[in-house]
């Protein structure tokens, strides 16, 4: 190999494939096709679309997928058998570049599944990667669980799959056992015993279990590997696989110490997380590397006044080069003054010092009761600290009917801009035909997204605190109220909400998206 190829690494996504097995991950024929198009977009080499035999779906997947492919090698997954591999080539074989990967466990554990020796299991690797062969010239072959079988055992298997016509020899660290050192050793070790392993492509799939998924895989390519198998997200079995977007970023910013390069666009990393999130049903966790929300958030003062004086300063990559448009300064009890000055003007608002001074007050006490605070939140803080009792929706009262004998009743009365209004409706339960009241006495278009009431108290007079989500035109909206009433709780948190949602009409531009969370009402 040139130079240049050695310096190459392949990248071989396989969520379509591991990733779908991880429980409740399935995805429908339709999004399968998606996203096998979002990763042959993005230019990952090799997709493992999934496992013909296991199922009709899986085969016209896989089928159409290959069908469809315009760059991506497009594999298939096949155990040790004919039957496996006739079937994998079927649904393969019309890609205009196609691989068979077929597999079987040689470590102790696995040898004794099928209750074979090691001779016998040598001599069905031989003639199952021959037989794929024979149909493919583009073969993978895996040892399962490579990394707890005898190292002698290892290389001679290795040695047969060569010999048989394997162009791709991975090897799996089926369990998430393994440490870096031992994966860079094990691919060196194999590299330097096996004859022939120097005109293959040595591959490493690493699981997450104890967390070194994404370190495995580096860590085997400075042993010599050339293709890291991985998924979007890290999804895949039990604790999950090495993740694409680690991997590739890894090599692209730390190409100081690993100089190798991969033919992905970064910069539609984003895109395809979200999505795989999306039709998988596994959201990312806020604080996963690259993905994650919080990946390019920053809270601390410290941390949020240098990043607006030197981005560097705390982030090790752009958020554009992962396809995010900007880095999310978040604002919480740990924000400073330079942080609220910038996001307010950012919303909008110009603040002499005095004012901010003021205003950062109360930012503080609001940011001691909430976690996080949302644009919407400065929005409102700062309508308040002009006018604190102009609200134009509000509870003046409440009566509710409700019972085992429907249906449910609410009586309300309002403040709508200054005008008492009265009505009553009627719904299935007390909140419903509260919630329908107020829509008769202020109509609007906001959907209701979430509802949820938490006791703040023990005991039957607790506090009920009742948080209301609403969207209207990509506007996102909550309110938030607390009373020992949890339906009058209920009818200030969506008054709340629809209050904070006319403020965005009037100080946001139409299409602004922000998650927004009032303050409080606890009167």
């Amino acid at each position: 190999m040139s130079n240049t190829e050695k310096d190459r690494v392949i990248i071989f996504d396989t969520t379509l494939r591991d990733g779908e097995q991880s429980p409740g991950a399935t995805m429908t024929h339709e999004e399968k096709l998606e996203i096998a198009g979002l990763l042959d977009d993005m230019g990952v080499d090799v997709i493992e679309a999934g496992f013909p035999i296991a199922s009709e779906g899986d085969f016209r997947a896989v089928s159409e997928i290959a069908k469809a492919s315009r760059n991506s090698v497009i594999c298939g997954l096949a155990r040790a058998n004919f039957g496996d591999i006739d079937r994998c080539w079927d649904a393969v074989k019309h890609a205009p570049q196609p691989r068979i990967h077929t597999f079987i466990g040689t470590s102790p554990l696995h040898r004794a599944i099928p209750n074979l020796t090691m001779d016998e299991m040598a001599e069905r690797i031989h003639d199952t990667v021959t037989h794929a062969r024979n149909l493919c010239d583009n073969i993978q072959w895996s040892p399962m669980d490579a990394t707890r079988t005898e190292e002698d055992y290892l290389c001679r298997t290795v040695e047969i799959a060569i010999k048989a016509g394997a162009t791709t020899i991975n090897i799996p660290d089926t369990v998430g056992y393994t440490a870096p050192r031992e994966s860079a050793d094990l691919i060196r070790m194999l590299i330097n015993k096996v004859p022939g392993a120097d005109e293959i492509i040595f591959a490493t799939h690493c699981h997450n279990d104890l967390g070194m998924a994404t370190a495995n895989s580096l860590a085997a390519v400075e042993g010599g590997a050339r293709q890291i198998e991985c998924t979007i997200n890290g999804l895949g079995e039990r604790a999950g696989n090495t993740a694409l977007e680690e991997v590739v970023m890894a090599l692209k910013v730390r190409g100081d110490i690993m100089p190798y390069t991969t033919g992905i666009d970064t910069r539609k990393i984003m895109n395809i997380s979200r999505r795989v999130a999306a039709v998988s049903g596994f959201a990312v966790q806020f604080n996963k590397a690259i993905v994650g929300k919080n990946a390019f958030a920053h809270e601390s003062g410290i941390h949020q006044d240098g990043m607006l004086k030197n981005a560097e300063t705390f982030e090790i990559m752009r958020p554009e080069d992962v396809g995010l448009t900007e880095t999310n300064i978040v604002m919480g009890k740990h924000s400073g003054r330079a942080a609220l000055r910038s996001k307010l003007e950012n919303l909008g608002f110009e603040l002499g010092d005095n004012q901010l001074k003021d205003v950062f007050v109360r930012f503080k006490e609001l940011a001691d009761r909430k976690k996080e605070i949302f644009d919407d939140d400065l929005v409102a803080l700062m309508r308040t600290s002009v006018d604190p009792e102009k609200e134009r929706l509000k509870v003046k009262s409440l009566r509710v009917v409700c019972g085992t004998e429907g249906p449910q009743e609410a009586a309300l009365t309002m403040i709508v801009d200054g005008k008492v209004v009265s009505t009553t409706a009627t719904g299935d339960g007390p909140v419903d035909a509260t919630f329908n009241a107020v829509k008769e006495l202020f109509d609007h278009n906001a959907r209701l997204q979430l509802y949820q009431v938490h006791a703040v108290t023990e005991g039957t007079d607790a506090q009920a605190t009742v948080s209301v989500r609403m969207e209207e035109d990509g506007k996102i909206v909550t309110g938030q109220s607390a009373d020992t009433d949890t339906v009058v709780a209920s009818a200030k948190a969506y008054v709340s909400a629809l209050n904070r949602l006319l403020v965005r009409r009037e100080t946001t531009d139409v299409g602004y998206d922000t998650k927004g969370v009032s303050y409080k009402d606890v009167s």
